[in-house]
């Protein structure tokens, strides 16, 4: 069974290629998990986010966007001392905030499912990559998306990041067409 190359043989890395990155998601939670790790991604490798999520999920009330922006200073220093964490305090700082970002979104009467979906018009890009090196890390709508976010509040949302999002979160098929997982996200 032919897989994207980047996820190797790590099996928590191919159970994520396998089952998550690339499926359209629509459940608000999980997007908001998504844009939190990506966020805490930046500089790093996904496998070491992949390796600390469990922790997050444990020490981050499960991403509840409610939770965490109710997160003050002093939550923000015991996530710090956690070392299943990235004890990076801008990223800490950022998650509180885009929860908050996320509630007021919610209170203007959309949903973060509605916003980011909107800007693929509703349905996934089908991309048909035959190398990785044709992958590209950012789009323009990867830029559309970081702006609009960014204005909202929302922070370590780059465009870059906001690419990575849009692939784990499917609004993009980035995966190769000779993966397995190209033609069954396609159907």
């Amino acid at each position: 069974m032919e897989r994207c190359p980047w996820c190797g043989t790590d099996p928590l890395y191919v159970a994520y290629h396998d089952q998550e990155w690339g499926v359209p998601e629509h459940d608000e939670r999980r997007l908001f998990e998504f844009l939190l790790l990506e966020g805490a991604q930046a500089g790093l490798s996904w496998i070491t986010v992949l390796r600390k999520r469990e922790n997050y999920r444990q020490a981050m009330d499960g991403f509840d966007p409610e939770k965490i922006a109710r997160y003050d200073d002093a939550r923000i220093a015991k996530l710090l001392g956690n070392a299943g964490l990235i004890r990076n305090r801008l990223k800490m700082r950022a998650a509180v905030d885009n929860a908050r970002a996320w509630l007021a979104l919610r209170e203007a009467g959309s949903s973060l499912d509605r916003l980011l979906w909107d800007f693929v018009d509703g349905e996934p890009r089908i991309n048909q990559f035959r190398d990785v090196a044709e992958v590209p890390a950012v789009t323009p709508t990867a830029e559309a998306i970081s702006r609009d976010l960014k204005k909202r509040g929302f922070r370590f949302v780059g465009p870059t990041i906001m690419y990575a999002f849009m692939q784990a979160a499917g609004l993009v098929n980035d995966h190769l067409v000779s993966c397995h997982r190209h033609a069954a996200l396609v159907r």
